[in-house]
């Protein structure tokens, strides 16, 4: 069978680091295997879901690189989740349960009281008919749980080895809410099952889910997918990420000027054995990914740890990669202007920065004005290259008997604004004569 993976976000908001992270891992592990990609969007909270964020989804996954073979929604499968629950009703997996939230919060205090698991106590199993219906009548309506068998489900996850949860220890999931409504899990079995999914990578966080999910797959009369769970994000600091993934979001990290490709590829290499650089294509990403390879330990995800990763990305790549974004961004500066900047920027927005200091008016910072205006009457004539540039800046020095920092930052500061940034010579080839001489001599130019 095709190995088949779904990346299957609810769309009631946008998508943040980890939900990208979970969307690459099935990606790549498919892309590896010459498999397919599923796009469901887990959409039956109606209340909450809004086509705003579903384009947001897609914006987003198509940003990072990401496209499917495959797309789903779940609001359009409605009518056939209601008859798989008629069918779990039949067989007496799926039972009506009346319990209030204050009732179930209520047993929950008295078994911890009592050293016990807070596990469903399967109330409504005990009730008659006569019962049900007095409930019914106070105005009471049912929410449906699933009966889980009492025995130890096991599965080989992709990630973890061997697991075993002891049913148990589980409350019976409830699968269909007072009022009518699903919980996703009874969609997501059913989805899988309708689309093939062979594999469910997912973060660990689902790992309980899985029994129950196991138990529903097998009353159905279908054989599970195989089961994978990765380890979650935490702050650089060790603390959990959770709180703070909304100014984590893929829509944030584009607006800040990062790589897609520096994005993924930190998404997907930290906690695991591969060393963290960037790749270029998620095809290259690809050939390094492997699930097995994934730490148990958490994945500690630092904002300035992706930035040193972007920057380091930009500055392998050649004038041809970057040359139509760079003249979307007005900068005309060609090949020489590119080799120039590109070691000394973390985003490629800098660059039109630089370009803006070397081709447009700036208004100098004299440190030194003596120096400065030395170095403005030495500045040799053009055309230069960086043989004549090194003698200029030699000339400067045994005139003015500065050297080293004493030398270059009063020049720096004169001629670009700033006292860090890209060499200086061939900085200075860009600038021009008429130009440096300009702002050598406090000059706007």
């Amino acid at each position: 069978m095709t190995v088949t993976v779904r990346f299957a976000p609810s769309p009631t908001g946008r998508l943040h680091v980890g939900n990208i992270r979970t969307a690459l891992f099935n990606w790549l592990f498919a892309r590896k295997q010459g498999g397919r990609f599923l796009l469901r969007l887990d959409d039956t909270d109606l209340a909450r879901s809004t086509a705003e964020f579903a384009q947001g989804i897609e914006e987003d996954l198509r940003w990072i690189g990401l496209e499917w073979d495959e797309f789903a929604r779940q609001s359009d499968r409605l009518e056939h989740y209601d008859r798989v629950v008629e069918e779990l009703k039949a067989s007496g997996r799926l039972y009506p349960a009346y319990d209030t939230p204050e009732e179930l919060e209520l047993k929950r205090k008295r078994q911890r009281a009592q050293g016990r698991p807070p596990v469903y106590d399967r109330t409504a199993l005990k009730l008659s008919e006569d019962e049900r219906a007095a409930l019914e009548a106070e105005g009471r309506k049912p929410h449906w749980r699933f009966k889980l068998e009492e025995r130890v489900v096991v599965w080989d996850d992709l990630v973890r080895g061997t697991q075993e949860i002891d049913a148990a220890s589980l409350s019976d999931p409830v699968l269909v809410r007072e009022d009518g409504s699903y919980l996703y899990t009874l969609p997501s079995v059913v989805d899988d099952v309708d689309f093939e999914i062979t594999d469910v990578i997912r973060g660990e966080d689902h790992v309980a889910n899985t029994a129950a999910q196991i138990q529903i797959f097998e009353a159905l009369g279908e054989t599970p997918p195989r089961f994978g769970h990765h380890n979650l994000l935490v702050g650089a600091d060790g603390e959990a990420l959770s709180k703070r993934l909304g100014s984590l979001s893929i829509q944030g990290l584009r607006e800040d000027g990062l790589e897609p490709a520096a994005v993924a590829s930190y998404a997907t290499l930290i906690g695991s054995a591969e060393a963290v650089a960037p790749y270029e294509s998620l095809d290259a990403l690809a050939e390094v990914f492997s699930l097995a390879r994934i730490s148990r330990a958490p994945a500690r995800f630092d904002p300035a740890e992706l930035r040193n990763l972007n920057a380091t990305l930009l500055h392998g790549l050649t004038y041809k990669d970057v040359e139509e974004r760079l003249q979307a961004l007005g900068v005309s500066g060609g090949k020489p202007f590119w080799k120039t900047v590109r070691g000394n920027i973390g985003v490629l927005a800098e660059a039109a920065e630089w370009w803006r200091i070397v081709s447009e008016p700036i208004d100098p910072e004299i440190a030194d004005e003596a120096l400065c205006a030395t170095a403005a009457k030495l500045l040799p004539d053009e055309p230069w290259d960086e043989d004549v540039l090194g003698e200029w800046l030699d000339a400067v020095k045994k005139e003015t008997g500065a050297k080293g920092k004493a030398l270059f930052m009063p020049i720096r500061l004169a001629l670009t604004g700033r006292d860090h940034g890209p060499e200086l010579k061939p900085l200075l080839m860009l600038i021009g004569k008429e130009r440096a001489a300009a702002r050598l001599n406090g000059e706007r130019a």
